[in-house]
This record gives structure tokens, sequence and C-alpha cells, in this order.
């Protein structure tokens, strides 16, 4: 379950013991230009014993990659070795706009970091010559000279902490599913799935380690079980409507070509226009009611249920979910019995 980003973080901590009786085993806390996730999931962490945490995403840009390692490292041993790293390259917009770090070469450095980051976790003395990282950082590439390969001080709780990527494009996807042991996708449609990212999932399948172990395909969906919710979905436009419609400019808006990619080429088009534009209800109110739907759990409990073995036919291994009821009971209840539809990993 993805903590969202607003609201109280620490009375929505509270409710998580209620969530992880419902049957809840991951939380994820996501960073975007929010408060950032790493205090947050050490919060949990210390609050919830026995619970899953992993960050969705930290972007890979932000931090040095051995920061990121040392960061996942300190969480790893904080929750007892159940910590996932998400990583992202996240967008221009919020890299260059909120942390004034040019964003380039996304797919290049998310390889350099996954390597880096597995160097740190064998204790290994760190030494990377890539085409985005020098460590030890060379006079050639700018250092004083000085650095010396040096490796993790503490012993890890693991030696490999699970990777999951955040990836929308083929060739990102492709490395995800190479080098990662998680993928999350921003909306996964089961119609279709396999013409939007089945190439690029195959290709990088071909180059993958057997040791990694199967991808954990982990795809977003919203959860309500019951008659007449179609207002749940309604609630949804407006994260559709941004991401589709304004997370990104033309040309180079991720989400936008994957609802394109969906066969909604003229939807994705209306979208961006209005919300560009400024009219950003009206762009919310263009999302298809039907690409909502086939994107979320949303509805009489046997339709649910033959969605969960869709999804899971598809290719998802996990789903993170967004309990849309009204009340914490209902959330509860709906959490509980969607656990039901799924079978023991």
């Amino acid at each position: 379950m993805p903590l969202p980003y607003s609201g109280s973080f620490t009375e929505t901590v509270q409710e998580l013991p209620d969530y992880q009786q419902a049957g809840v085993q991951i939380v994820y806390v996501a960073e975007a230009y929010s408060f950032d996730a790493v205090s947050q999931l050490g919060y949990i962490a210390a609050k919830v014993p026995g619970l899953e945490i992993g960050s969705d995403i930290l972007p890979i840009y932000t931090r040095t990659p051995s920061l990121l390692a040392m960061t996942a490292a300190g969480l790893d041993q904080l929750s007892g070795g159940r910590f996932t790293l998400g990583i992202g390259a996240s967008g221009p917009q919020v890299i260059e706009g909120f942390h004034g770090v040019p964003y380039d070469a996304p797919i290049g450095r998310t390889r350099d970091v996954i390597e880096i980051c597995r160097q740190v976790w064998r204790r290994e003395p760190v030494v990377h010559d890539g085409r985005h990282y020098t460590v030890p950082l060379t006079a050639e590439h700018g250092g004083s000279g000085l650095g010396k390969p040096l490796k993790l001080i503490n012993t890890p709780v693991r030696e490999r902490i699970p990777i999951m990527v955040a990836a929308m494009g083929p060739r990102n996807v492709s490395l995800a599913a190479e080098l990662a042991e998680g993928w999350a996708p921003f909306f996964y449609r089961p119609e279709g799935a396999d013409t939007v990212w089945g190439e690029a999932l195959r290709a990088g399948f071909a180059r993958r380690d057997p040791g990694l172990g199967p991808l954990d395909v982990v795809a977003p969906v919203t959860v309500a079980i019951g008659d007449d919710l179609d207002h749940l979905l309604d609630a949804a436009r407006p994260q559709f409507a941004l991401y589709i419609g304004g997370m990104g400019a033309r040309g180079q808006n991720f989400y936008n070509d994957l609802a394109r990619r969906y066969g909604y080429e003229a939807e994705a088009e209306k979208i961006q226009d209005l919300y560009l534009a400024g009219h950003k209800a009206e762009a919310a109110a263009a999302v298809p009611i039907d690409l909502l739907r086939s994107v979320s759990l949303v509805g009489p409990a046997g339709w649910v249920a033959e969605r969960v073995a869709a999804l899971a036919e598809a290719g998802v291994t996990t789903l993170a979910i967004r309990a849309g009821a009204g009340t914490h009971r209902a959330r509860l209840a709906d959490v509980e019995a969607l656990a039901g539809m799924v079978e023991p990993a």
C-alpha cells in the first residue's frame, strides 16, 4: 500500500497495524517534491514491526549512488531486512525545476546506480568507471586525485537488498527486467499489456541473471468492492489528468505516451491540451471511464476477483493498493476481501 503525499502522516501510520492485520504486506512511501521518504520510512520501521517497507520512489538524481546504497542499507538494518529500494528517474520538471540538477541519461545512470549499490552492499571497495559516475573521482574527471576506494564501514543485514525500478519507456522497462528485482509501472492494464510492455520485458529477461529470481511486477490499483461505486473512479480523474496531461511537456510525457499505446490517442491528446491550457477540471472530465475502470479494482466482488485473475495472468505479482472507500472500517473490509482473492506467494 503506497502512502499518500498529503494528509497526516502520523495518523496514517497509526492505522497501519489495522491494514497489516487485514492483509497488507508492504508499505511504500513516495518522494516527489514532498517531504523526504527516508525519515518517514524509518518512522514506520520503528512503529510497525513486521511490516515490509519500500521507497516509491527515490529519484536517482538527488543522491549519489553510494548515498542511495547507504540509505537502503540503513533502512534495511532498522527494519530487520524488510526494505525494498525503489528508484526511478522522475522527470525534468522535478529534477531540474525543484532540485536544479540536469536531467540526463536516465537509463545509463540507473544502470550505474544499481551496479554501485550492489558493490556497496557486498562491502567491496567501491570502484566504478562508468559514463556517468566515476568512483573514486579522479583528477581526470575533476577530482583532487586524493580519493581512494572505500567500503561500507557497517555490515549490511543483506548483501543484496531488493531494487524496484519505476519505469515507463521501453528501454527503461527492459533495463528493469534485466537488472532489478522489481518493476513498478504507473498504470497497468491487463488488456494490451503484452503489446505495450512485452517486447521490452522479453529483451531484458534475455539478459537477466537467473540469480535475481523472477521479476516482481508491482501494479497500482484503487480498490473498492461493492455496487454503484463509479463515483470512486471519478475521484481518480484529477490524478490521471495530472499524469496524462501535465506530468511533462509535449513529446516528453511518459504517461501520455502510455495512454496512447493503450489505444487512447485522441483522448490523451485532448487531456494534455486541456491540462496544459490550465483547464484542469475539464482535463479530468476527459479521462475515459473505461480506462479508469480497466486499471482499478472497483466494482462487485465477482468482477474484482475476475480482474485480479486477469492481472495475475498478465504478469502482475504484487498489487499496490489505494483503498477508496469513505471510512476506515470500509477500507479495511475491502482490503481483507481482496486479500482473500489473492493466492499466497
